[in-house]
């Protein structure tokens, strides 16, 4: 279903639920403007950004989950194939970055947590893991959120990471994208980078 990747090797994937505000951070990261949309799953393919020079690729991957106007036949088509999407693709991906609401994240993983169900994202997260593809957590919409601390505390426990947050800062990143506040996300980036060798584009982060 996503054949519209450009023939590169290395990839940064931005990952998660619609509405996150995973095109906004891709904007941020690359100073190119991608359609955002007030509606959840505007974005229903792969929005790719690749450089002329580069072997390079960052890719918004469609977000998963609840989209309005899109019926569950047709999200689980996508969910499916941001698996198969990922699965194919899991040696060239060097960095997955895996976005969540900072605001809403615990109260959603919350309500879908039970005996037969596990909340996307934390599947997700996990899924990356067993794929062996460095994952940092973007948690975005920071400035909404008031008890910073223990919010991002209480992520790590859903997320099956010890906490306090702190000690996760190459896992957890607490970015504002909406205002440039993305620093925490470059740096726990470059650290996964740098673990692979490839300092080089460290320029993109």
């Amino acid at each position: 279903m996503f054949d519209t990747r450009p023939d590169r090797e290395a990839e940064v994937a931005l990952v998660g639920r619609s509405n996150v505000g995973k095109s906004t951070l891709m904007r941020e990261l690359t100073g190119h403007s991608f359609d955002t949309g007030g509606k959840p799953g505007v974005t229903r393919s792969p929005n790719h950004y690749d450089w002329a020079a580069e072997d390079f690729v960052i890719s918004d991957l469609p977000g998963f989950g609840f989209m309005s106007g899109v019926d569950e036949e047709r999200r689980e088509q996508i969910k499916t194939a941001i698996v198969q999407y990922l699965e194919a693709h899991a040696e060239d991906v060097l960095v997955a970055i895996l976005v969540v609401d900072g605001k809403s994240v615990i109260d959603i993983i919350d309500r879908h947590s039970g005996p037969d169900e596990i909340p996307y994202d934390v599947e997700m997260f996990h899924f990356l893991r067993d794929l062996g593809i460095p994952t940092v957590v973007a948690v975005n919409k920071m400035d909404k959120v008031d008890d910073r601390d223990e919010r991002l505390d209480e992520l790590c426990d859903r997320l099956g990471l010890l906490p306090p947050w702190k000690q996760w800062q190459e896992t957890i990143a607490p970015i504002t994208a909406k205002k440039g506040q993305i620093s925490s996300l470059n740096e726990a980036v470059r650290e996964h980078l740098h673990e692979q060798k490839r300092d080089d584009l460290f320029k993109f982060f």
